[in-house]
């Protein structure tokens, strides 16, 4: 091809790149995000409702809540509560009826006591967050009535309006937020807000949030509300995407974080009786906080690489030469765009699972059996050891590499992304990378996190099985 034709069909692309762009990228090829079958743990749920033989019993105190998640696994005890109205169901949730979420590996849990749906997040192989409700009946299940067909309904856009933003890094993603409560959960926006994720300063943390647990000196924004009601008087700023320090000045100006600390009984705030446990636990809500901005980045990791060969293999075609490595004329590896795209998106996926500049951490405990229940999930190598086990001294974690490298998720990302971030796990936890960013992982701590993978996670590459 002449270099005008090169010319001419890189200006094709940049304005197919332009027309696509009134929508959001995912929406079109290769994603698809809205027509493709999803295949998440809720979808799958449907599939066997469908196919009959199961039915969700409905209870009269929270509707289907307890039978969903006794189908899809999500144990009870993973239960954090939010009061802040940042939800769909905004109306219905205040620090006297807090919205309680529950969680597993996979899929995520909404409920309002009162409210008209559950609300469900599950996690696609390759679609990444898929949003789902259920509607939740009112009043008491009829004795003889033959029991009601309750159906999990994707939805797209009405969540895709929060959920598929800068805040969840372009993608259809989870997100978490501390903010400034007033009396009656109301966001005080002028006061600034924070996006929690693993790097947030504990003291940012929260805000907004039921939070049962000790944790000695540390201090969070959670369990309490702004001090001086007149603060909601002020304008309103813009809400920040990123961690940054709140525009009204220190948490502590604004809330009693004192009175916010170390609360481990949540009995005297609201009626704990509606809810299926009587705790926030914050272990669990630190183990949240991770495994949401892991989920976002393996989904942009997922959806940035599978355009970025669906752009080369155009390219390739274009030129008259076949795909990367794929016999005479064509190139032998990726060009030095579609690597660089790979490293873009499979570098902050690795420092996100070996928890590079994680929050310091002080002594912590949570309140309640999520620690129990998490830890045993596993899977764990021989002398017991598992990347579920947790620290809660210095760090969330005793082994610092993120437990979701069994998921699903993890093993369907396309090839050459996955293969950038074995390599770089290993270059890290083998020694050969002993950069700063990586300084808080010791010798004996890398050691024993390729011991736990060797003998736990299937489809290591096999550079990793040579190790002395």
């Amino acid at each position: 091809m002449t270099s005008t034709g090169v010319v001419t069909l890189l200006m094709g692309l940049l304005l197919v790149a332009a027309d696509a762009g009134a929508d959001e990228t995912y929406e079109h090829a290769p994603i698809h995000y809205l027509s493709a079958t999803a295949t998440d743990p809720v979808a799958r749920l449907q599939r066997r409702l469908d196919r009959g033989g199961l039915t969700l019993s409905r209870d009269p105190k929270n509707g289907y809540l307890s039978a969903v998640l006794r189908e899809l696994n999500v144990p009870a005890s993973s239960q954090s509560l939010v009061f802040s109205k940042t939800s769909f169901q905004r109306d219905r949730i205040s620090p006297n009826n807090p919205r309680a979420l529950y969680f597993d590996d996979d899929t995520y849990v909404g409920y309002v006591p009162g409210g008209d749906v559950i609300e469900l997040a599950s996690t696609d192989p390759q679609l990444g967050t898929v949003f789902y409700t259920l509607d939740q009946p009112k009043g008491a299940p009829a004795e003889k009535a033959p029991p009601a067909q309750p159906r999990l309904v994707r939805q797209t856009h009405t969540c895709l309006q929060c959920h598929g933003s800068t805040m969840t890094r372009d993608v259809p993603g989870l997100l978490i937020r501390s903010v400034y409560p007033d009396a009656d959960g109301q966001p005080v926006l002028s006061a600034g807000t924070f996006l929690t994720t693993q790097q947030s300063p504990f003291a940012e943390r929260w805000g907004g949030w039921y939070v049962t647990g000790r944790h000695g000196l540390q201090r969070h924004m959670g369990n309490v509300v702004v001090k001086d009601e007149r603060a909601t008087d002020a304008p309103t700023a813009a809400v920040t995407p990123t961690p940054t320090p709140a525009a009204g000045g220190s948490p502590s100006s604004l809330l009693d974080v004192d009175a916010g600390a170390n609360v481990t009984d949540l009995s005297g705030k609201f009626d704990t009786s509606a809810y299926l446990a009587g705790t926030s636990d914050m272990v669990a809500l630190m183990v949240f906080t991770h495994q949401a901005q892991t989920h976002n980045l393996m989904t942009r990791a997922n959806y940035q690489v599978r355009v970025a060969l669906r752009d080369e293999e155009a390219m390739n075609e274009a030129l008259g030469r076949g795909a990367a490595g794929a016999g005479a004329g064509a190139p032998a590896a990726h060009s030095e765009s579609t690597l660089s795209r790979i490293r873009d998106a499979g570098e902050p996926l690795v420092r996100q699972m070996l928890f590079c500049d994680e929050a310091a951490l002080g002594k912590v405990q949570g309140a309640g059996d999520f620690d129990r229940d998490f830890e045993a999930r596993g899977p764990h190598d021989a002398q017991g050891r598992s990347l579920r086990e947790l620290d809660l001294k210095r760090r969330l974690f005793r082994y610092p590499c993120s437990y979701l490298i069994y998921s699903a998720q993890f093993d369907a990302l396309p090839v050459p992304v996955k293969d950038y971030v074995y390599r770089r796990l290993w270059e890290v936890l083998s020694g050969a990378d002993t950069g700063p960013d990586f300084s808080h992982l010791t010798a004996a701590t890398r050691k024993a996190i390729v011991e736990i993978l060797l003998e736990t996670k299937a489809g290591l590459p096999d550079y990793w099985k040579k190790r002395q």
